[in-house]
């Protein structure tokens, strides 16, 4: 008796198990969301109508890199890669968001799909020598993570309307500039996919499980 007992609770925990397999593996993988604005595109292809969704996107876009390199769109388009904005003297969120991205970093080193690419919102006074000297700082292949300035109204620009962030002077504030945290991942065709809290570990951790 205790052996049928002990027959039919193996049983039963085989059962369970090889349900669990199975949940596992009929769950889809987690679809991200295009953020941004987006539109229908009619088109004719053989003499039949097709509407594609046209999602919003990152536009050209021209920058100055910490080597003195132009850097555009073409230098990320293809890869997956994380964008921010900050600034090399910010004494409020940019430490820990420097931090938090040099797990990104050394994460994905030997990932030559993915790259970073960090806009500083001070250009009057972060030039690239100044990047290059930050770069050099958190001993950085400049390669795998760029650091750009440019126009300050062309870096406000693209990164309010295009990647969604914030940024505003204000001389009242440590820094005098207050500006977003985030962390904007985005993807091969230069679609938004989410932005994280960059201030925040567990964020930046389930960004790194989104790339992945």
């Amino acid at each position: 008796m205790v052996n049928k007992k002990k027959q039919h609770y193996s049983i039963f925990l085989s059962l369970v198990v090889l349900s669990t397999i199975i949940i596992a593996c009929s769950q889809s993988p987690k679809q991200l969301p295009f953020l941004g604005n987006k539109s229908l595109k009619k088109s004719i292809v053989n003499g039949k109508e097709f509407t594609d969704t046209v999602y919003h996107s990152i536009p050209n876009f021209k920058f100055i890199n910490q080597d003195g390199d132009t850097i555009s769109e073409k230098t990320v388009k293809g890869k997956i890669y994380v964008a921010d904005f900050f600034f090399t003297s910010c004494p409020t969120i940019c430490p820990t968001m420097k931090t938090q991205m040099l797990k990104i970093y050394k994460k994905y080193l030997n990932n030559s799909q993915v790259m970073l690419l960090s806009h500083t919102i001070d250009p009057s006074n972060d030039s690239p020598e100044v990047l290059k000297n930050f770069a050099e700082n958190l001993h950085v292949n400049t390669q795998k993570w760029q650091f750009v300035t440019g126009k300050k109204e062309d870096i406000y620009k693209i990164g309010q309307k295009s990647y969604m962030v914030s940024a505003v002077d204000d001389p009242s504030q440590p820094g005098g500039i207050v500006h977003s945290g985030g962390f904007v991942l985005v993807d091969t065709k230069l679609r938004i996919r989410d932005i994280y809290d960059g201030t925040e570990p567990k964020k930046v951790e389930q960004l790194m499980l989104d790339i992945d």
